[in-house]
């Protein structure tokens, strides 16, 4: 069995990234509803972002609390490990959520990047092609597909933050339609529409169930925050631990949305459960909780009873979004019965949380 265990399950999920945020919370969600997950992960964010961005905790907690969870310490890029794995398992589901998921770090080895987000992509999609062509493939990808053409919005400065005018058809959120080219993405958001636009490839030529996510700020407690990848979950953990912190840019008045992992993770269930065929949506808190750096940071205040030590730098990350609030309606269209569990209050308040509490405990 080269070292994988054969399982007989009534429905079996493949999760690839399983021991972070969203991996992890996807493990969770779908074991809870009886699937068997088998998860793969081999803990590169540690690599990329040193020992407290080490996901090992995350599994560990995992195969505590689910005796039935096969964790497989691999790569993704490694074709022979995915093959194995799907000559072993019959999936009915796979969500991919591994990722070299920051631009910043992108740039120092750009060959890693494009290998793990695009060559590994594609190491998936042959492996379900090849084993379980009926099997519903997600992705996540992410907004920087659109490169800074969000950022030539007619954007108003206030006093806390860059905001759209309410007339203006950008104002409820960023919808699928906005155009991926002519722009600068950063090397990160160049990986990512290549294996986004394969994923849907897959999908309209070989007629594969396939879904692609494009997701704002997903956070969460079972993030293992850094500085170059979760700006929230990272923002809290420095105030509330009095660590020093540094906004990149716009005079930290840029705007994002934020969604909760267990909302990503139940998006995905409705998908799974009426999957369509390389389906593109836009994923995240919308104006639930669009909330700038600034605001964001007189919340957590309030909350932690912490003040927070952070500077302004005026050198804004390559291809950034100044203003970034996702257009949830197509994917809302779709599936009617999923909605939000979390809005950005509620999220800020568990995160706070955590973080006073032990970054990580049981999510």
């Amino acid at each position: 069995m080269n070292g994988f265990y054969s399982l007989a399950a009534m429905s079996t999920a493949l999760v690839t990234g399983s021991a972070g945020l969203i991996g992890s919370e996807c493990v969770r969600y779908f074991a809870d509803l009886g699937f068997d997950v088998v998860g793969i992960d081999s803990n590169a964010r540690e690599y990329f972002f040193g020992p407290d961005a080490a996901t090992d905790w995350n599994k560990r907690l995992l195969e505590k609390r689910y005796p039935s969870y096969r964790h497989v310490q691999a790569d993704i890029r490694d074709a022979e490990a995915v093959a194995r794995l799907f000559e072993n398992y019959d999936f009915e589901l796979v969500i991919h959520a591994a990722a070299q998921p920051s631009h910043d770090w992108a740039a120092r080895e750009p060959v890693t990047d494009f290998t793990i987000n695009a060559n590994g992509t594609m190491v998936l999609l042959e492996a379900v092609r090849k084993h379980t062509p009926d099997a519903v493939f997600i992705f996540t990808s992410t907004n920087k597909v659109y490169g800074d053409n969000p950022n030539r919005l007619p954007l108003i400065e206030t006093d806390t933050r860059w905001e759209l005018p309410a007339g203006d058809p950008y104002h409820g959120g960023i919808d699928e339609l906005m155009s991926l080219d002519h722009c600068t993405h950063s090397l990160f958001g160049v990986s990512k529409a290549a294996a986004d636009l394969m994923v849907q490839e897959y999908g309209r030529y070989f007629g594969m169930k396939t879904g692609i996510f494009r997701g704002g700020c997903l956070t969460g407690p079972a993030h293992s925050p850094a500085q170059l990848h979760g700006f929230l979950a990272f923002l809290v953990s420095s105030i509330v631990n009095e660590r020093h912190y540094t906004v990149f840019g716009y005079k930290g008045k840029q705007v994002r949305d934020n969604i909760h992992s267990r909302d990503v993770a139940s998006a995905f269930y409705s998908f799974y459960r009426e999957p369509r065929v390389g389906e593109v949506y836009n994923l995240g808190g919308s104006r639930t909780s669009d909330v700038s750096v600034l605001e964001a940071i007189a919340r957590i205040e309030e909350l932690s009873g912490k003040t927070a030590n952070y500077e302004l730098d005026p050198v804004n990350r390559v291809g950034d979004h100044i203003w970034y609030v996702s257009d949830m309606s197509k994917f809302r269209s779709h599936y009617p019965d999923w909605d939000y569990t979390y809005d950005g209050e509620t999220i800020l308040q568990e995160l706070v949380e955590y973080a006073t509490a032990g970054w990580h405990e049981q999510p």
